[in-house]
């Protein structure tokens, strides 16, 4: 298929700390979360900048997502358009507005590289729901795509040789990607969104709690991201001793999530004795609360209690590899 249009999907994320109980419940699938949730992802994104009137930038995945978008139209001779499916511009606004434009056909390719029902299914959901009278290819994951892993080792290696610098040792890398509830990886269980949710004690993630679609086959998304922790580590040239993977940002359902998690394996790391870590979560794209605050902020504090200097390698944001690796995507045949 020859699109006549690239659709790129992200999760989005509000523009006020206002909008913050509205959002969520997109998130949840119209779930209402206790209002001790509310604020404190509030606060979370107060940290991180977010104020009660938009800022001029927008905030922050919001600002690299349509960057991306913008660097990409660029390079691209067909237009480029971008869906949210938890803010505007929503998916189905942005589908409707693409079929008042006149494109019979588009390839959507999700801002999200590693394939999950959490997560790219939900995307893939809203696409085709919005997309009817209109061909669209849907690019499931690229988790292993060489370039997306030359575009992290290009963020990496800087950090990584300025940590190992300044401890004089070779510091362990702590790859992650996002964690997902352990229900939703195995094949054949329902849906739910009933869990009822506790004050947090750890890192909350922005999306929470969602649906998912069960299938019949187990959910790739555990392997495709220790996948892409392996090609970045290779394209970094890390050795084996070097790099280390965790999944961050478990959320607050009442089941449990997959692991190990980033406090687990900091304290495993200070109790061998390594004096630093440099974290790169390989599952994001851009800046947004689980980077800027869940890493900067709360794992930073964690390292520092066991002992640990924390370095994180700088996002991919407007990265030219990634940029690159997205025109592959957008004009493969």
């Amino acid at each position: 298929m020859k699109p006549e249009a690239i659709l790129l999907l992200a999760h989005g994320t509000p523009d006020t700390l206002g909008q913050m109980a509205e959002y969520l419940s997109k998130v949840t699938g119209g779930r209402q979360l206790p209002q001790s949730v509310v604020e404190e992802l509030q606060h979370r994104y107060a940290e991180i900048g977010l104020r009660d009137e938009p800022l001029p930038e927008g905030p922050p995945l919001t600002h690299w997502t349509l960057e991306q978008t913008r660097l990409l139209r660029e390079s691209l001779t067909i237009p480029v358009y971008v869906g949210m499916r938890n803010w505007q511009p929503y998916i189905a606004d942005v589908v409707a507005r693409m079929r008042s434009d006149g494109i019979h056909s588009f390839r959507a390719i999700c801002l999200a590289p590693q394939n999950s029902r959490t997560s790219t299914g939900l995307y893939r959901r809203a696409a085709t729901s919005a997309a009817e009278g209109i061909e669209m290819e849907f690019i499931s994951g690229w988790a292993e795509e060489p370039l997306l892993a030359r575009a992290f080792a290009d963020r990496l290696l800087p950090v990584w040789k300025e940590a190992c610098a300044a401890t004089g040792t070779r510091v362990p890398v702590l790859f992650t990607a996002h964690s997902v509830p352990c229900r939703t990886l195995l094949p054949g269980t329902p849906s739910s969104t009933s869990d009822q949710p506790t004050r947090p004690t750890t890192p909350i993630p922005a999306d929470g709690i969602q649906t998912y679609d069960a299938t019949a086959t187990p959910d790739p998304y555990p392997v495709e991201c220790k996948q892409t922790a392996i090609r970045v580590a290779e394209a970094a040239g890390l050795t084996d001793p070097d790099w280390y993977f965790a999944f961050q940002s478990q959320g607050i359902a009442g089941a449990p999530w997959i692991g190990p998690t980033v406090e687990e394996t900091l304290k495993a790391l200070a109790a061998e004795g390594y004096k630093g870590v440099v974290m790169q979560p390989i599952g994001f794209l851009c800046d947004h609360v689980e980077i800027l605050y869940d890493i900067d902020i709360a794992f930073k504090a964690t390292a520092k209690e066991l002992g640990l200097d924390l370095w994180r390698a700088e996002s991919l944001n407007a990265s030219p590899i990634l940029i690159e690796a997205l025109i592959k995507l957008a004009t493969a045949e």
